[in-house]
Formats: C-alpha cells, sequence, structure tokens
C-alpha cells in the first residue's frame, strides 16, 4: 500500500525564524507515528502543514492522495483533527457538540455510542466547562472520530493531564489503531512515544534528525545496557571479567555498576553471580530509552 502521508523536504518561515527545516518522512497505513521533540521544535507546523492549516514555503506534502493545500475541502471528509488548543462555547452540552459536528460531515458514526465509548456517556448532557481536562481531551477525540476519518491527526493530546488521565488516553488512542485507522500524533513526552508509537520522527530545531521504530534507535544509538547491585562480603572485580558481552565494570560507594552490549548480557552477570555464589543486594537493571537517544543526538535533555 502507498504510504497515507508523505512529506518530502518540508519548509516554514514565519520571518527570519525558520520553523521547519527540510523535513521529509511517511506514515504508512495503520500505523500510529509520532513526531517527538521538546516544544518549539517545529512539531505543531509540521503537522499543521500536513493538514492543510498551513501552506508550507517549499517542499512537496501528499496526504491520502491528495495535496492538502489544494484540495484542503476533500480531504476534510476523510480526517480527523484534534487541535494543540482549542476551546469551546462554555455552556455548549456534550451532546450538542457532537450533533453540531455531526452536521457538517455527509458520512458521521454514531455520536451516542462513539460518546459511550470514549467513557462519556453519563456526561452528554454536561457543559463544557463542567468537564474535567481528561473529559475534555475525550471530547475533542470524538470530535475527531464523528466523521469515521482514514487518518487521524492528535497534536500534543495528553499535554496538562494528572498520570491517570494521561493513560486513560493512551489506551483510547491504542483503540483508534486498532480499529483500522491511521494515527499521526505529536508529543514531548518520551514514554508516550514509547508506549503508542510504531515509528517515531525525532524533530529539533526544525530539523529531522532520526526515523524509526523506539527499539531501532535504541540499538542504534544507545545499545549499552547495565547492571547495578550491591555485594555481601569482598568481591573483586577481575570476577566479572569473563562476562559475555561486558565493556566496562564500575565499583564506587558500595555498588558494582556492569555494563555490556548483546541480548545475553544481563542473564551472563546473572549465571557470574550463580556460579560464584556471591549474594548481591540492591539488584537492578537499567535499558537505554527514547530519552537516552534524545540527549545522545542532541547532546541535552527533551526537557532542558
Amino acid at each position: 500500500m502507498p504510504p497515507v502521508v508523505t512529506v518530502t523536504d518540508l519548509r516554514k518561515t514565519y520571518g527570519s525564524l525558520v520553523a521547519v527545516d527540510g523535513v521529509s518522512f511517511t506514515v504508512e497505513e495503520g500505523e500510529i507515528f509520532g513526531l517527538l521533540g521538546p516544544n518549539g521544535a517545529g512539531k505543531t507546523t509540521t503537522m499543521e502543514c500536513v493538514e492543510g492549516v498551513r501552506k508550507p514555503d517549499s517542499g512537496a506534502i501528499e496526504v491520502l492522495g491528495c495535496n492538502p493545500a489544494v484540495r484542503t475541502t476533500d480531504l476534510l471528509n476523510r480526517i480527523g483533527v484534534q487541535l494543540q488548543e482549542a476551546q469551546l462555547q462554555k455552556r455548549i452540552r456534550v451532546w450538542e457538540v457532537v450533533d453540531l459536528w455531526k452536521a457538517l460531515f455527509p458520512r458521521t458514526v454514531d455520536g451516542e455510542k462513539l460518546l459511550d465509548e470514549l467513557g462519556l456517556a453519563e456526561k452528554r448532557r454536561s457543559k463544557f466547562m463542567d468537564l474535567s481536562g481528561g473529559q475534555k481531551q475525550r471530547l475533542f477525540i470524538a470530535l475527531a472520530l464523528i466523521n469515521d476519518p482514514e487518518l487521524v491527526f492528535l497534536d500534543e493530546l495528553t499535554t496538562g493531564l494528572d498520570p491517570q488521565a494521561r493513560r486513560t488516553i493512551w489506551e483510547l488512542v491504542l483503540g483508534i489503531r486498532d480499529r483500522g485507522k491511521t494515527v499521526f500524533l505529536t508529543t514531548h513526552l518520551m514514554e508516550e512515544a514509547e508506549r503508542l508509537c510504531d515509528r517515531v520522527a525525532v524533530i529539533e530545531h526544525g530539523r529531522l534528525i532520526e526515523l524509526g521504530t523506539a527499539d531501532e534507535l535504541v540499538a542504534r544509538h544507545c545499545p549499552e545496557s547495565s547492571v547495578h547491585f550491591s555485594c555481601k562480603g569482598e568481591v573483586g572485580r577481575e570476577v566479572f571479567s569473563g562476562v559475555s558481552g561486558i565493556s566496562s565494570i564500575d565499583f564506587a560507594d558500595g555498588e558494582f555498576r556492569l555494563a555490556g552490549l548483546g541480548p545475553d548480557f544481563v542473564s551472563s552477570v546473572i549465571e557470574c553471580l550463580a556460579e560464584e555464589r556471591i549474594r548481591v543486594t540492591d539488584f537492578r537493571t537499567e535499558t537505554p530509552n527514547l530519552e537516552d537517544v534524545f540527549l545522545k543526538l542532541t547532546g541535552h535533555s527533551i526537557r532542558d
């Protein structure tokens, strides 16, 4: 199948500010694709150009076989959009919003069933201003899905939500993909990208600096794992020199840190401890994640 979204050498500026600089990627059918990067990296601008909300200065974009800057109206019936910042009239009721959005499209899904699936059935008569942050986000998801879109855009969906509400939204997003939809999202949350995205594009200062699955990016840039433990009794570093894949052995403040490569490294450490009858405490393993990848690629944390 051809890609649902194809972006080639996208560039967008605002005066002297270069918001997006030569970004290229594809989004495949049925996947959750994420743009990952800090605030101000160019994620939202990129997404808005793909949606047809903004016109790029140069480059080519194709969404579901259409140029969004030319055939925006044609695409509106095939995509669903949740914006990073959105508001509704404070006193409009949930059911009224859903009915209003249904009137905008020639084909829609059952609004009552959709509210039920998103856990909003009991809130259908509530005013928008009386909803919690998580409930508002679920309502915006409902509005993005009301026209049964092929492609759903979600921009910083869980920013500002508490951990419980965030995880609820994550399950809803996974459910969208399970229903055969393609999801294109932006996020600056590493855990969110790791939990949801089949592939991520890491973007920084308007440039795309890496692309792949989370496992691919970790294996490519941060393949080393580490094991931390404390021992009862005197144990020399030479005991661990024969561990498969080991690359370094450090001891500080009564704790060993063994670092190494390969899928059998941690198992080899455990086997060594058992063979040498070494009693350990506070045993833990640390495996790199997207946070480590971003730090390796940019030299700073995404929160800096």
